[in-house]
């Protein structure tokens, strides 16, 4: 069996669809389909149950998996010996992270780690959402609770606050808030209900407040409408510097603690380029969340 046609099955495994993997790889997909269709009559067995959801695994599917990703780390490893220039990172490395730090934290820190590693790429996914590292949305991920079941590393990089915060000329214009039943008579700005998709964003019910009459799954627009006066909402402390004129409310009477985590595949510990980019990414994080912090 070839490594191009594990990489075929893992691109079309992952994607749940000839289309998606023909993204993935930059192939037709009718070129795709072909090359399974091939893979499979070589084998002897289905290898996926096809419907219009989708390319389900078979249980032949399933067990093939966990040999062609042991290959696919081989393939990395041998890449990484190849052409990995000593002292310095190279090569593409794709991270998924929650948006307020990747909006907030991320491009700082990605651009010095690029200033010492020039032939370096480096790719952000944003989503408002858990990234899923099983399927390769990304090399590795930034999330805000440690994942509960998988084969996967976790680390946690650093603990970081957030507070109620609200614009100068919104504090300006609207009665003062001395205590939380106070914030009844003010607009508030929080996430959407229904799409906060880890607990630990919840951070409102944490705190007693019911309505948010301004809503949106991201951290993001929260931030925005906050800036543009349109009310009051929780605010990571990191993000307060890069918005002139927002002012903490209630600091010592409300104040929440949340973690950043790294997590990645448990295969990529043997793959150094990465221990070495994570390393980075950790330490970077941690300093850049202090320092701004700092001038919360």
């Amino acid at each position: 069996m070839h490594w191009d046609d594990l990489r075929i099955f893992l691109a079309v495994a992952r994607s749940e669809s000839l289309s998606g993997a023909g993204k993935i790889l930059r192939v037709d997909p009718a070129t795709v389909g072909r090359r399974i269709a091939r893979l499979e009559e070589r084998l002897g067995t289905p290898l996926f149950a096809k419907s219009p959801q989708g390319y389900a695994m078979t249980d032949a599917g399933q067990r093939l998996m966990a040999h062609a990703e042991r290959a696919e780390q081989a393939m990395a490893g041998a890449l990484e010996e190849v052409q990995g220039q000593p002292g310095t990172l190279s090569g593409q490395i794709r991270i998924g992270a929650p948006d307020g730090c990747a909006n907030y934290l991320l491009p700082q820190v990605c651009t010095q780690i690029m200033q010492d590693n020039p032939d370096l790429e480096l790719q952000i996914v944003a989503l408002p959402r858990v990234v899923n590292l099983s399927k390769r949305e990304a090399d590795m991920a930034i999330a805000v609770s440690p994942p509960a079941a998988g084969r996967l590393l976790v680390q946690k990089i650093t603990d970081y606050r957030l507070h109620l915060a609200a614009s100068r000329a919104y504090l300006k214009h609207h009665p003062p808030i001395t205590e939380l039943d106070d914030l009844r008579g003010h607009r508030v700005i929080g996430y959407i209900p229904d799409m906060i998709f880890d607990k630990e964003l919840d951070y409102l019910h944490e705190i007693g407040v019911e309505r948010v009459a301004m809503a949106s799954n991201s951290v993001s627009v929260q931030f925005n409408w906050v800036r543009q006066a349109g009310g009051i909402g929780v605010v990571h402390d990191f993000a307060i510097p890069s918005g002139h004129g927002i002012r903490k409310v209630l600091p010592d009477k409300i104040s929440l603690t949340r973690s950043f985590y790294l997590i990645r595949h448990a295969d990529d510990r043997r793959l150094e380029r990465l221990n070495r980019f994570a390393a980075a990414l950790c330490d970077g994080l941690k300093a850049e969340v202090q320092r701004l912090e700092a001038q919360s």
